[in-house]
């Protein structure tokens, strides 16, 4: 795989991503849902933090402010992603595998994806809260640059009710199986890491050894 060829790939995943969340910021209210099927909707939600918006600050909340928090979480991210640019780059100069080159362009466009949320999205947007949020408002964003949060739509109850009672911890409880909110982004990180992790050997050949 070229240069060439992981920056046109890594453009389209990034254009369907912000495109879809774009579209949602600007139609939906926060937490207003579409039914597409009874196991798939469009639910709006946003994540300030990582992932399921676990944040720094839910760990040592004496220590660490949201606002800290926060902008710890975006500017590592951007370090991130400067890592794994950087990565792929180099591994498309040393023709490494196609396999591995792959993962790294799914995951690379995802985690561009939804450092553009954190970074821009709290400047370029008002908030969602009983509204339909606007682009470039004239009383300005609902945060500072580096403080927005990443925007959320997909949404798989595939089933929901109440598991067994002779279940340990859980039994008796009302549970959802697929609970997460999650965006075009995350498909791609996750289909990124899939990747290296169900064709390793692929990704990662070992050198034969010359007799």
């Amino acid at each position: 795989m070229s240069l060439k060829k992981a920056s046109f790939l890594i453009l389209i995943i990034l254009l369907i991503d912000q495109i879809s969340k774009l579209y949602i910021k600007t139609h939906f209210q926060l937490h207003e849902s579409l039914e597409i099927f009874s196991w798939f909707k469009i639910y709006f939600v946003e994540n300030d933090g990582m992932a399921w918006g676990t944040k720094l600050s839910d760990f040592a909340p004496s220590l660490i402010s949201d606002r800290t928090a926060k902008l710890s979480l975006t500017t590592f991210r951007i370090f991130a992603i400067l890592g794994i640019g950087y990565w792929l780059v180099n591994s498309i100069k040393k023709h490494q595998s196609k396999t591995l080159l792959l993962a790294l362009v799914f995951i690379f466009a995802g985690a561009l994806g939804n450092i553009l949320d954190s970074v821009f999205y709290g400047a370029f947007f008002n908030d969602s809260f009983g509204q339909v949020a606007s682009f470039m408002p004239r009383e300005g964003g609902y945060d500072n640059l580096l403080y927005g949060n990443v925007v959320d739509m997909l949404y798989f109850p595939m089933w929901q009710g109440n598991l067994p009672n002779w279940l340990p911890v859980l039994g008796g409880e009302n549970f959802i199986f697929f609970e997460p909110v999650f965006n075009i982004a995350d498909v791609a990180i996750a289909t990124g890491f899939s990747i290296l992790l169900f064709f390793n050997k692929k990704a990662f050949p070992k050198k034969e050894d010359n007799a």
